[in-house]
C-alpha cells in the first residue's frame, strides 16, 4: 500500500505541470496587460512598460513559465497583480469556506442518493423506482446556477426564510449546499441503484434469503457492502469536483470561497492567481482520488490484499 501511495504521489507531478502549463499559456495569450491594469487606464506608457518589466512580462513565454515553476516548488505561488497580498496566503483563508461547503453538499448528496437508490433497487420497477429515476434525471440536468437562482427567489426573495448570499452565520449554507448537493445526489442515486441491482442477483444473496436471512440483512450487511465500491468512487469524485467545481454556485450566492476568487481573478487577468488557484485543486482534487483509492481497501479486503 506504500508502494501504490507513493507511486500516485509521483504520478501527480506531471499532471500538475500538464495543467499548470495550460492555464499559463491560456492566460499569457489571452488580450489585456496586467500591469495596465495594475496602473490604470490612464497611466503613461513608459510607466506601463516599466512595470511590465518590473514583472518579468517582457521576458519569453518558456522562461516566465520556469520562473513560475521554481517559485512555485519554494511554495511562492507569487502576489495577486489586484490586492498585492500573497496569492497562497489568500487561497488558504478562503478554502475553508469552500471546504465547508463541497462536504456540506457531499452529505447531503450521500443522505439522499444511497438509501433512495438502495430503495429504488429493491422496489425495481415500481412507482417507487421510476418517480425516483424521474428526480434523479432532473437533478442531473439541471444547471447549478439556475437551481441556486431558483431558490434564492422562493427561499430569500419570495418567503424571506433565508439568506441569498454572503456568510452570515450557518443559515447562509443551507441553499449553496442544497444546490451543490441535488445533484450529486441524483449521480449517486443512479449509481447505488445499478450497483445494488447487480449485487442483489448474485448467488450469495439468494443463498442467504434460502437459510432465512431477514432482508433487511440481507441488504444492509450482504449487499450494500459489496456494492459501495463503486458508490464510494462516485462520492470521492463528486467531493472532488464540488470543491473545484462550486464556482457557479459561490458565484451565485456571493460565497467567499476559492472557486469565486478565481472567477473574479479571470475577470481582471490576475495571472498569479488564476494560476494558483487552479494548480491547488487540481493538486486537491488527485488528493482526494488516492484517499478514495486508500478507502477501497478497508472496504473490501480484496483490494488491500493486491498492495501488499
Amino acid at each position: 500500500m506504500h508502494k501504490f501511495i507513493f507511486k500516485r504521489l509521483i504520478l501527480l507531478v506531471p499532471v500538475l505541470l500538464g495543467v499548470s502549463l495550460l492555464v499559463f499559456a491560456i492566460m499569457s495569450f489571452t488580450p489585456g496587460d496586467p500591469a495596465q491594469l495594475i496602473l490604470g487606464e490612464n497611466a503613461p506608457a513608459p510607466a506601463v512598460e516599466a512595470l511590465r518589466e518590473e514583472m518579468g512580462l517582457n521576458d519569453p513565454f518558456i522562461m516566465r513559465y520556469a520562473n513560475f515553476v521554481g517559485n512555485a516548488v519554494t511554495g511562492d505561488m507569487g502576489r495577486s497583480y489586484t490586492t498585492g497580498r500573497e496569492v497562497a496566503t489568500e487561497i488558504f483563508d478562503r478554502f475553508p469556506n469552500t471546504l465547508i461547503l463541497a462536504a456540506l453538499g457531499t452529505i447531503i448528496a450521500i443522505v439522499i442518493g444511497v438509501p433512495v437508490g438502495i430503495l429504488s433497487a429493491t422496489r425495481q420497477y415500481s412507482w417507487i423506482d421510476s418517480s425516483s429515476m424521474i428526480m434523479a434525471l432532473l437533478g442531473v440536468s439541471m444547471p447549478n446556477f439556475w437551481l441556486g437562482l431558483m431558490l434564492i427567489l422562493v427561499f430569500s426573495v419570495t418567503l424571506g426564510w433565508l439568506p441569498s448570499g454572503g456568510f452570515m452565520g450557518w443559515s447562509s449554507l443551507i441553499l449553496p449546499a442544497l444546490t451543490l448537493g441535488t445533484g450529486s445526489a441524483a449521480i449517486i442515486t443512479r449509481m447505488t441503484r445499478s450497483s445494488m441491482l447487480e449485487v442483489i442477483r448474485q448467488d450469495y444473496i439468494r443463498t442467504a434469503r434460502a437459510k432465512g436471512v431477514a432482508e433487511n440483512v440481507v441488504i444492509n450487511k450482504h449487499a450494500l457492502k459489496n456494492a459501495l465500491i463503486p458508490v464510494i468512487t462516485v462520492v470521492g469524485l463528486q467531493f472532488g469536483y464540488l470543491l473545484g467545481g462550486a464556482v457557479l454556485t459561490e458565484t451565485v450566492y456571493s460565497w467567499p470561497g476559492v472557486g469565486r476568487m478565481m472567477v473574479d481573478a479571470i475577470r481582471q487577468k490576475d495571472s498569479p492567481t488564476v494560476l494558483a488557484t487552479v494548480v491547488f485543486l487540481a493538486t486537491t482534487f488527485s488528493l482526494v482520488n488516492l484517499s478514495v483509492d486508500i478507502l477501497y481497501g478497508f472496504v473490501d479486503p480484496r483490494i488491500k490484499s493486491q498492495y501488499a
